[in-house]
């Protein structure tokens, strides 16, 4: 699961390393916003959609491993604790993913506790918790203006 944040670096690391052991491809979803009333659904291969997987393509390419894009939009409005993460479970089944990389920190209702718990709660995908990018301090400090 890819959301456009920092937090998507690690998730691809973990899931490539994972895939590559199993000798499967990818499931890469992009987590776009909600859509707009009475908007058509994007496909998998839409600007917004490269624009999310951006980052993760090229490390995925170097590890050859296939990949399919797929989206999901985050629902409008409130869904509840676990609405988001049922979407996004439901994405995953429909795309026939039984184990999803998640970040510990991700965006609301989709961290990987939240979907965890969904998970749980469905019986299944499995989840796999991807630890967020350590904070670093600069190399050097910063030039005087």
């Amino acid at each position: 699961m890819l959301t456009d944040r920092l937090d998507d670096a690690p998730v691809v690391d973990a899931a490539v390393r994972l895939a590559a052991a199993r000798g499967a491809p990818l499931l890469l979803i992009a987590v776009l916003p909600p859509l707009p009333p009475r908007a058509a659904t994007p496909r998998p291969d839409s600007a917004a959609t490269r624009a999310v997987l951006g980052r993760a393509l090229p490390r995925v390419a170097r590890a050859g491993i296939a990949y399919q894009p797929a989206v999901y939009h985050r629902p409008a409005g409130r869904a509840g604790r676990l609405g988001a993460a049922k979407g996004l479970l439901d994405t995953a089944v429909v795309h026939g993913c039984s184990l999803l990389v998640i970040s510990l920190t991700g965006p609301a209702g989709l961290d990987a506790c939240t979907v965890m718990e969904a998970a749980a709660i469905r019986g299944g995908p499995f989840i796999h918790a991807a630890s967020p990018v350590p904070w670093a301090t600069l190399a050097a400090p910063c030039p005087p203006t």
